[in-house]
């Protein structure tokens, strides 16, 4: 493995006589590192000697790999390959998982790389560190993925796949399952051209048959790299969805809403917003009663408070014949508008506001007040300052009506926002300000003028 660096190596020491010291791709010298390379190339009398020196080396790499500065990491990863012979055992058994994940970033990054260099690199490793076989083969699958190598990645897959060592152990078998379900994720990507190829044909047609029983094979392999992995407590997001895809294609509606639901309820898999919006889309294209709709997105909601989706959970409480549905469409609104990434969302805004009103209007001035109550500390900050107000202004009036009748609303005609708006020279403002002002004054949940 010494020649790692040999074609991404500057000059060093080895290469210049007049040097006494290893020279970093930066130009430091580092005369002592040296010397303790050579006591260890040279079998030295003093083992502290090579311990040092691997440790350094180690440093000086994951400092160069901070900075990205990938000559120097390759200058120093050619040293650092001594670890194969520390008389340590726990350090020659850690080495080759050490040594792969950091010359496998220093070959993706270095600008002298190359596809080539990186497949030795790879096939040197995984017969090297046998115990890590199995993650080297599909990290290399990954990189030849990244560059759009896909037989290459799928031969690799397919020499992993067969691969044992000793007795199967369950994170051997984790990791055949999951070599296996990206072996699936490329027979999906052929099915899925064949899919568009099959959408521009007759199906009268000698080739739409053709296609149509050629999609059929890569669906099967699909199915069958796929079905054991996600039986496995996880985060398989790539996986669940093109699955369920191939299912719903074919019609088998159950077994994708079983996938769905197991994914998203089964309590062995960890939490995962993903699950329940994928559980939710697919019951919104089963035209779902409205109930169901709301029972996963409810979950999403304690999980997620902020996910895009709220506004349309929102919605669907709104037109429920049910009151505490009606509530919690005022609290998802709060909730919403409670995360700085939501702060300029006018569709809330707008939402909030109309909702207000609704709410107020149907007597329920107990839910604003129980929502705002736990809000009003921070929100008149974070939301309704005299710098928001002439900010939303000058870059969003629309944005800005929303906001001032909520304000209004909430605070009443003294808080600062309201003030500043009200202030504004603008026709639309005026006739708009006027119903605002009714509006304000009849359901504003304060004194005015507080």
């Amino acid at each position: 493995m010494s020649d790692f660096s040999e074609d991404l190596r500057g000059p060093t020491a080895e290469d210049d006589p007049g040097a006494r010291g290893v020279r970093s791709g930066s130009g430091m010298c580092f005369p002592w590192l040296q010397k303790h390379i050579e006591g260890v190339v040279t079998r030295g009398k003093k083992e502290k000697h090579f311990a040092q020196t691997t440790s350094a080396c180690l440093s000086f790499i994951q400092e160069a790999l901070l900075k990205h500065q990938w000559q120097r990491a390759a200058e120093f990863m050619h040293s650092y390959f001594q670890i194969l012979e520390d008389s340590d055992s726990n350090k020659r058994q850690a080495a080759p998982e050490i040594i792969w994940k950091l010359g496998s970033e220093i070959l993706f990054y270095h600008p002298k790389s190359s596809v080539e260099t990186f497949n030795t690199f790879a096939d040197r490793m995984k017969n090297i560190g046998v115990m890590n076989y199995l993650t080297i083969s599909l990290q290399h699958a990954l990189y030849l993925l990244h560059h759009g190598m896909l037989d290459d990645a799928n031969r690799n897959l397919s020499q992993a796949e067969t691969w044992r060592y000793g007795e199967k152990s369950s994170s051997q078998e984790v990791l055949i399952n999951l070599i296996q379900a990206y072996k699936g994720l490329l027979q999906y990507y052929t099915w899925s051209k064949k899919k568009m190829e099959l959408s521009k044909l007759d199906e009268d047609d000698y080739a739409y048959n053709t296609a149509s029983q050629s999609m059929r094979s890569h669906s099967w392999k699909t199915s069958i790299n796929f079905s054991a992995l996600i039986q496995v407590p996880g985060v398989w997001d790539p996986f669940v969805k093109s699955y369920v895809e191939v299912l719903e294609f074919y019609g088998d509606q159950d077994g994708a809403r079983e996938v769905l639901t197991n994914y998203a309820y089964d309590e062995k898999f960890p939490s995962n917003p993903n699950a329940h919006v994928y559980l939710y889309h697919f019951l919104k294209r089963e035209k779902a009663p409205r109930e169901k709709l709301i029972s996963v997105l409810k979950i999403l909601y304690q999980i997620v408070p902020s996910h895009k989706l709220m506004l349309e959970f929102h919605r669907l409480l709104r037109k429920s014949d049910k009151e505490e549905h009606h509530k919690l469409g005022l609290e998802v609104l709060f909730g919403i508008l409670d995360f700085s990434g939501c702060t300029k969302n006018i569709t809330a805004w707008q939402y909030l506001a109309k909702y207000l009103r609704q709410t107020l209007m149907g007597n329920h001035l107990a839910w604003v007040q129980e929502e705002w109550n736990s809000r009003k500390n921070w929100w008149p900050g974070f939301h309704f300052s005299y710098f928001w107000a002439k900010s939303d202004w000058k870059e969003d009036k629309a944005l800005a009506y929303e906001k001032v009748f909520v304000a209004g609303i909430l605070l009443g005609k003294g808080c600062r926002y309201f003030r500043y708006i009200s202030k504004q020279d603008h026709q639309a403002l005026r006739k708009k300000f006027k119903q605002i002002k009714k509006l304000v004054k009849k359901y504003s949940v304060v004194n005015p003028g507080l």
